[in-house]
């Protein structure tokens, strides 16, 4: 890792240390969100070893501050759940292209980063759709089954089914591999029975 990249993890990773939300991982309780980012750089590692240097650090800065605007602060329901999300979106972005301009990166690297953090062009952009196939094994792996302790089963097949149209096939099949909780196993394949009717 070069010095300016890893300035720039090391600035993404202490703004995200103020997470006051904090979750226990091998016997230490740490922010959620600096080990949402360290999970998105390690399957970034796995699934596509040779991406590039702005690639990893719209990885990293996926989550960047993601506490500073809970979801309360926006209407409930799915057009208020919309709205949070995009604001979240342009949040990161900015944030990460202040930290990168202040660790020597040019204003075209932050943009471009800014774009990935956003997904914009996601299916046509390589860097977003790569980003979106990260956060969603990221999901699968770590984070689905506590998800799904907390919701009913039509939810847990809507999202799965959601989650799986907007992988790629490389993510889908690597998705296929993962370890589930046998339970979920009837829920997960209806979710992508539904997302495959929907393709197709």
């Amino acid at each position: 890792m070069n010095e300016r990249l890893e300035k720039t993890f090391a600035a993404i990773d202490a703004a995200n240390g103020q997470d006051p939300h904090h979750i226990d991982v091998n016997g230490e309780r740490r922010p959620a969100e600096v080990v949402y980012g360290e999970r998105m750089s390690e399957w970034l590692n796995r699934f596509a070893p040779g991406a590039n240097e702005l690639v990893k650090i719209a990885v990293r800065a996926q989550h960047l501050e993601r506490f500073k605007l809970p979801r309360s602060e926006f209407p409930m329901g799915k057009q208020g759940y919309h709205n949070w999300r995009n604001e979240q979106k342009r949040r990161h972005a900015a944030r990460v292209g202040e930290i990168m301009r202040a660790s020597g990166y040019t204003d075209e690297d932050a943009e471009r980063v800014g774009a990935i953090v956003r997904k914009e062009r996601l299916k046509r952009d390589p860097d977003a759709q790569l980003l979106e196939d990260i956060a969603c094994l990221v999901f699968m792996e770590h984070y689905f089954a506590d998800f799904a302790k907390d919701h009913e089963a039509e939810k847990i097949v809507g999202i799965i089914a959601r989650t799986w149209v907007k992988m790629s096939d490389k993510a889908r099949e690597t998705a296929l591999s993962l370890p589930l909780p046998q339970d979920l196993a009837p829920l997960v394949e209806k979710g992508i029975a539904e997302a495959e009717a929907r393709r197709g």
